[in-house]
């Protein structure tokens, strides 16, 4: 059949609209057409297009579309689930078939183009296609050569067994330990970069010596400015509208009941002064959009706690709850850690808040003008204003001794700006700024995760402490999941979904991660030389806490979410079809609905009801045009020739 042939077949199912005809004649030719996929016509980044193999598996690609895409390789044998059903049962039924097929996905858009005897010498799953071998082998040279040139400048220290070295294979090592699993256990991450950091300090690969803990303490500034920034452009400014006090109720009790008690508990059983209790209280209170974020997505796939917008109460209440944790952080350290009165340091508090927002707040509508709207490096020069911005708030901010207003300015920034860049039509989900800093986080997290890790020594742990510490963060954990369940009274939750929302605010990893270790780099800068040992065992018990908190909460709520969701959420037989999907292959608050499927539903029923009664063209027209629900359109491919 040719493409003409085609074209006209395929106009009877297309509306008449032109754009929308070409978008979904370029999704027909790339393969992956499904109503899942619906979004906006604009170009993908590679980026986003990564999990289109996964947006539709209804029909065979090689066996239906005869287009310029159709390719004869072994790769239409090898793929298929025939030549995968000629293998023997008992390799099938092997763990390692298993192993190997979870860890190598199948390429999306075009097949791979493969060498002669590719499959005899690496068949599939038992070794990656060969575009995955070949992206790897020049990503490995590409690093090779990085690693020579710059170990001709540096010299010693980037040579084997010298700290810049140590600190690039400790990153890489920790990259692919979270890699293995998240593909083995589809646990997040993170616990597997966390996990990396440990053993190599403890096997004696990681010493860093006191300039590199210099480089440390900036790297986790830099990962916490990230982290800031995409809770900001992740908050939505018609959720937040809609259910303002909802959130701000379901985020500020809990985190100050679970900071008031676990300061409370830090003192009594951990010997901490009131002070450094609740420096700790606040960062272990904070909870974690990273574990949470890809279980949700999990869950909104197979329709479960979509019909009541659960999903969406939950990722805007978690990122209210870090920014509060944040700014009591940094108002806490910048008091404890300051040599000025107690009044002003009873008065910078409140003036950090108002301080923080006013200065975020008008640098995001600083960057609704500068750069212009039509500027040609407009996406590159918003990224670097929120780059830059963000950092000379945090930085800034702590060294003018006015820590809490520096991570509030951050969020505030990017909300306002996210805000201005879609009032002047850059689609809410879809943006590449926040494409940017997903990216950015790719390269941080393992940065993050390992270093943090590689704080600890198992030596030197106290059983005490370890007891203690964990005993203390169960109990948090567990009674705050109660003062949730209780918070969300008044609310259109039934019993089950109040207990679920108390347990899917559980987790954490982020800001323990990165707001842990701070203390310990106060405490060395302030005493110099010689550190205070008090002070020094202070610290170290913050952090210690703050890594426990990681590795025993972020695989348990992770855990806690995936088997309960099922069992305590309603399911929506059909999902919404969702305008603007934002594809992309890390799950983001931008991927759960963000409207009330529910009210969709009743204004779909009332315009099928109105279309059903007889009235003029004129009036179906305007019905139609009344109603901006899009109907999916779904292709069907034709089976003649």
């Amino acid at each position: 059949m040719s493409h003409s042939s085609l074209s006209c077949h395929y106009d009877s199912y297309l509306p008449s609209d032109s754009s929308l005809e070409t978008d979904a004649l370029n999704r027909h030719w790339n393969g992956s057409i499904s109503a899942k996929a619906e979004g906006p016509s604009r170009r993908k980044s590679n980026l986003h297009n990564a999990m289109a193999a996964d947006m539709d598996s209804s029909w065979d690609r090689q066996a239906h579309i005869e287009g310029r895409f159709k390719k004869y390789s072994t790769t239409s044998s090898v793929y298929s689930k025939k030549a995968l059903s000629q293998q023997s049962e008992y390799i099938e039924r092997s763990w390692w078939y298993a192993c190997c097929q979870k860890c190598h996905t199948e390429d999306s858009g075009i097949p791979s183009w493969e060498p002669p005897n590719w499959q005899k010498v690496c068949p599939y799953p038992l070794c990656p296609s060969y575009r995955q071998f070949a992206q790897n082998i020049a990503v490995l040279i590409i690093g090779i050569l990085v690693w020579v040139t710059v170990w001709i400048i540096m010299g010693d220290t980037a040579a084997p067994g010298g700290q810049l070295f140590s600190f690039a294979v400790l990153t890489i090592v920790a990259y692919f330990g979270g890699w293995l699993m998240l593909k083995i256990t589809t646990l997040p991450s993170l616990i597997g970069m966390l996990i990396v950091g440990i053993i190599m300090k403890n096997i004696g690969f990681v010493n860093f010596d006191e300039t590199y803990q210099h480089v440390a303490s900036y790297i986790r500034k830099i990962a916490l400015t990230i982290i800031l920034t995409r809770a900001g452009l992740d908050l939505d400014p018609n959720a937040m509208k809609k259910y303002f006090f909802t959130v701000i109720k379901l985020a500020l009790v809990p985190w100050t009941f679970e900071c008031v008690l676990c300061a409370i508990m830090a003192y009594f059983f951990l010997g901490l002064p009131w002070d450094w209790a609740f420096l700790l209280s606040s960062i272990v209170a904070a909870v974690s959009p990273a574990v949470i974020v890809p279980c949700l997505f999990r869950l909104r796939e197979k329709g479960y706690g979509v019909s009541k917008g659960i999903p969406t109460l939950v990722l805007a209440v978690s990122g209210v709850d870090d920014a509060a944790s944040v700014a009591i952080f940094g108002i806490v350290s910048s008091i404890m850690f300051s040599n000025a009165s107690l009044t002003m340091n009873v008065i910078q508090g409140p003036l950090s808040i108002i301080g923080g927002i006013v200065l975020g707040v008008v640098c995001g509508y600083l960057v609704k003008f500068v750069p212009e709207r039509n500027d040609a490096f407009l996406v590159p020069l918003r990224v670097l204003l929120l780059l830059a911005g963000g950092l000379g708030m945090v930085l800034g901010s702590e060294e003018i001794g006015w820590g809490g207003a520096g991570p509030l300015a951050v969020i505030a920034f990017a909300f306002v700006a996210c805000k201005n860049w879609t009032d002047l039509g850059w689609e809410l989900e879809d943006n590449p700024v926040a494409t940017a800093f997903e990216i950015f986080w790719m390269f941080f997290e393992p940065m993050l995760f390992a270093v943090t890790g590689a704080q600890v020594v198992i030596a030197d742990l106290a059983p005490h402490l370890v007891l203690v510490g964990g005993g203390i963060l169960v109990a948090c954990a567990v009674l705050r999941a109660m003062v949730t369940s209780a918070s969300a009274v008044r609310s259109n939750l039934n019993m089950k979904e109040k207990i679920f929302v108390g347990l899917a605010w559980m987790a954490k990893a982020t800001v323990q991660a990165a707001l842990g270790p701070v203390a310990l780099d106060e405490v060395r800068k302030m005493t110099g030389a010689e550190p205070d040992p008090v002070l020094m065992g202070y610290a170290e018990t913050v952090v210690t806490v703050c890594i426990m908190s990681i590795v025993i909460t972020a695989p348990i709520g992770a855990i806690v979410i995936t088997l309960t969701g099922p069992k305590l959420l309603s399911r929506t037989t059909k999902p919404p079809v969702l305008e603007g999907w934002r594809r992309s292959h890390r799950p983001s608050i931008r991927d759960i609905s963000i409207i009330d499927e529910e009210e969709v539903a009743e204004r779909d029923a009332e315009a099928e009801a109105e279309d059903s009664r007889p009235s003029s063209p004129k009036g179906r027209v305007a019905s139609a045009a009344a109603h901006s629900t899009p109907a999916p359109i779904t292709v069907q491919p034709s089976n003649h020739a």
